[in-house]
């Protein structure tokens, strides 16, 4: 089996082709607390809109979060959704995008609007043209792909039909990659997959699989059966079910079907997790994974996802923390790799009207003044947010030889304090954008500092919070640990 605790940090050297239709994808949040009297209608009070690359888009920017590359071949109008999306990509470091302009047709977009308390999408609204791409727009997009094809590893053809998946781009694209050695993943649509004959796999859900191959498919046996039947009928390695709740269902030319269940988690919006699938997938084949460990990485990135608003990706840390979970449930969700989802975790404290408190640190060797910390930092809040120092950001503020533990284990053991209620990994130096983000009550540090040297006080006062300094317990310093440790293992 695939060594996820070895493998994850390879993902970074990944690179994956991604070809599809791409969309905006627009979330509209607000609250409904009365029918419009113009018509029996929910009026909704818009508070915040997001705007996020969509569709194939965000098989690539999923691809990009898990520290991989893609190189992103897609299509887009002559109109503002357009340019958009092309300057959305352009700001993505780890994107390559090759987008075809068709001032013929708009771009796709979608507008959900979206309960903000209940997290219900109450109305959507799309503005698309579902045609074929012309000859011209195909062979644009082809040629695009093609010359991308050698420095790929891996090779997404992400399918909503909208057009730029043409059959006959389709059949050029497989066999190309076939004839290369690398890796094809489908995320397929329409009733006919045909036209995806010599994929490596195809990753329908359980509607799409029982509609493609006419038949039931509803326990295990029976998703199996017409998995099986599906991968003979196209000639591919592999076929992956995704069964919502119920998880997902792996049938490979040579092995026992494999069936693994969902993650128990809270679900606030399945908006595109096909995408994230089909991305790690790609990314795991890429790394030559074998199917079922890509399977499990894809489950495990599924769950990330779905309990995330809107259209949301996935990052290393938090696959590898789903992947090999803490050893408490409890202290594993208080850990927060991605900041998407922090907002949500303030919104709902602060609507339950509670006072939050911020610290930070490295936390490299937890010892009781850190503890000490924690404890009076609580206890003048109602709910404590510790922000931790990447392995990256503490190697530069330490020196290379450290940190001693990885930051898995350092959120683990923070996260283990009753004390603490949450612990937010941040990348920079300081924690000046996560306080930002964050806007605590209370910014609280040791009283080794100054008010002038905490970092972040000057934002936080602005707003009207407060900065505490509490008190410390004399003779405990994990540079002083380190430094005993280390002159006791010499002698």
């Amino acid at each position: 089996m695939f060594d996820f605790d070895q493998n994850l940090s390879r993902l970074s050297g990944v690179t994956v082709l991604c070809v599809g239709d791409l969309m905006l994808d627009d979330f509209v949040y607000g609250e409904v607390a009365r029918i419009s009297p113009e018509a029996p209608a929910p009026v909704i009070a818009v508070r915040r809109s997001e705007m996020v690359i969509g569709g194939a888009g965000n098989v690539a920017r999923n691809v990009a979060n898990l520290g991989g590359h893609c190189v992103f071949v897609g299509l887009v109008g002559e109109d503002d959704a357009g340019r958009t999306l092309k300057a959305a990509l352009a700001a993505e470091p780890r994107i390559s995008a090759s987008l075809v302009v068709d001032g013929s047709r708009p771009t796709t977009r979608k507008v959900r609007f979206v309960s903000e308390h209940y997290s219900t999408h109450l109305l959507r609204a799309d503005w698309e043209e579902a045609r074929p791409a012309d000859a011209k727009t195909e062979k644009s997009l082809l040629d695009a792909a093609l010359a991308a094809l050698p420095t790929a590893d891996a090779v997404v053809l992400s399918d909503y039909a909208k057009g730029v998946l043409t059959p006959a781009l389709i059949r050029r694209l497989i066999d190309a990659a076939r004839a290369a050695g690398k890796p094809v993943i489908v995320d397929p649509k329409g009733n006919d997959y045909s036209e995806y004959r010599g994929a490596t796999m195809v990753t329908p859900n359980r509607k799409e699989l029982a509609e493609a191959v006419r038949r039931h498919a509803s326990g295990d046996a029976e998703v199996a059966a017409a998995a099986d039947a599906l991968r003979q009928s196209l000639d591919c390695e592999a076929v992956l079910v995704t069964r919502s709740d119920e998880g997902m269902t792996l049938v490979t030319r040579d092995a026992t079907p494999v069936h693994v269940p969902a993650y128990a988690v809270k679900i606030s919006d399945v908006s595109g997790a096909g995408d994230t699938v089909v991305a790690v997938l790609a990314a795991m084949l890429g790394l030559k994974a074998d199917y079922e460990s890509a399977m499990r990485a894809a489950n495990a990135a599924a769950a990330v996802v779905v309990g995330k608003r809107g259209t949301a990706t996935v990052s290393i840390g938090e696959l590898r923390h789903r992947i090999l979970p803490a050893a408490s449930l409890a202290a594993e969700d208080k850990i927060l790799f991605d900041w998407q989802e922090l907002d949500a975790r303030l919104d709902l404290w602060r609507r339950q009207g509670m006072r939050i408190g911020f610290t930070n640190g490295c936390f490299d060797i937890l010892h009781p003044g850190h503890v000490k910390l924690m404890a009076q930092a609580r206890a003048a809040c109602d709910r404590l947010v510790v922000g931790l120092n990447s392995d990256a950001s503490v190697s530069r503020l330490k020196g290379p030889d450290r940190p001693v533990q990885k930051v898995q284990a350092r959120a683990e053991v923070l996260a283990a304090l009753e004390a603490v209620d949450l612990v937010v990994v941040f990348e920079e130096d300081t924690p000046r954008r996560l306080i930002d983000r964050v806007r605590p009550n209370a910014l609280i540090k040791g009283a080794d500092y100054t008010r002038e040297q905490v970092v972040g006080h000057e934002i936080v006062e602005a707003y009207g919070g407060e900065v505490l300094l509490v008190g410390l317990l004399p003779g405990h310093s994990t540079t002083e640990i380190v430094k005993r440790s280390r002159s006791a293992a010499k002698s």
